[in-house]
């Protein structure tokens, strides 16, 4: 489904679909967050992030994997599940909603940090905790090379995310790779995210608004580097 808002970057007289729910996924660094805060400006729509700075995990999973990586994906397991149930709740009151992560994902990371015993635990209780969630009417898939990813990283400097290594995030880079390959819930719109700077540059960002607004059904490719030559 989608909602017919007026929207401030259109014209005034011109009316366009919008997803009802737009997720934006991708590697650690690739720029999730910046874009859903952006399009949920751009939408006046409710946002939803998945609170890595709130999880009180994260800096002891990246000092030792082993020992914290169990605590740390339950965290955000229930935390989203949590997220997803609440707007469920609250559909008919908002018509647009724009989120950071995408549920499925967190298998991802549990496969690659938890041992056999671990993700049969895990695994019960995202089966319990995920069971009637809201789909998305759109995934917006951010892609872009480990070297940009570290880049990415190391500016913002956040305290949480200084141990990540490069062949960690290579490894969940792949992760992803493979997951929406083969990924078909939702339309899909994979976008080459190495060169384009959605943050700080308005024309690259309402190219991929665009792009964003005009994905219905199927799965898309946009690279910005191509359509700028």
């Amino acid at each position: 489904m989608g909602a017919v808002l007026e929207q401030h970057n259109l014209p005034l007289d011109e009316k366009t679909e919008i997803p009802s729910f737009i997720v934006i996924e991708g590697p650690i660094g690739v720029g999730k967050t910046t874009l859903a805060n952006r399009l949920a400006q751009s939408f006046g729509s409710d946002l939803l992030l998945e609170g890595a700075d709130d999880n009180p995990f994260m800096e002891k999973f990246y000092e030792d994997p082993k020992a914290a990586a169990l605590p740390t994906q339950l965290f955000f397991l229930l935390q989203r599940a949590r997220q997803l149930k609440e707007i469920k709740q609250e559909d008919m009151f908002n018509p647009v909603r724009v989120a950071d992560f995408l549920i499925e994902k967190d298998r991802l990371f549990a496969e690659l940090t938890l041992d056999r015993d671990e993700l049969d635990l895990y695994e019960q209780v995202y089966v319990s905790q995920t069971i009637d969630i809201p789909r998305p009417d759109l995934v917006v898939y951010l892609q872009a090379p480990v070297e940009v990813l570290l880049e990415r990283i190391q500016k913002r400097g956040l305290k949480h995310e200084r141990f990540i290594e490069a062949a960690y995030l290579q490894r969940l880079s792949d992760s992803y790779i493979q997951f929406f390959y083969q990924y078909n819930n939702a339309p899909l719109l994979i976008v080459n995210a190495a060169d384009i700077d959605f943050a700080n540059n308005d024309d690259d960002y309402q190219l991929l608004r665009q792009q964003i607004i005009e994905v219905k059904s199927g799965r898309h490719y946009f690279n910005p580097t191509q359509v700028s030559l």
